[in-house]
């Protein structure tokens, strides 16, 4: 019963060590080569586009894409001080 317990001591205490070791650190690779220079491209990701939109999309494209994004921000923080307006009336 004691070899028991002194090879689940053992086990925890190696998995605690491992969870303290530091992890392997790749570099992300993005196929938006053309647009790692604008603003909001951040390492290590570069330019965030998880749905692809921008693939094999010229700077026409993104400038449009960017244009309705911040349009669409700018209605959405208007919504939100017409409710705060509306709730605190």
């Amino acid at each position: 019963k004691t070899t028991k317990m002194k090879l689940a001591i053992a086990a925890l205490l190696a998995g605690s060590a491992a969870a303290f070791a530091p992890a392997q650190v790749g570099k992300a690779s993005t196929a938006l080569n053309a647009f790692e220079g604008e603003l909001g491209a951040q390492p290590p990701l570069g330019l965030f586009d998880p749905l692809g939109m921008l693939t094999d999309a010229d700077q026409e494209r993104f400038d449009r894409l960017r244009y309705v994004e911040v349009k669409h921000g700018r209605i959405c923080q208007l919504a939100f001080l017409g409710q705060i307006v509306t709730r605190n009336g």
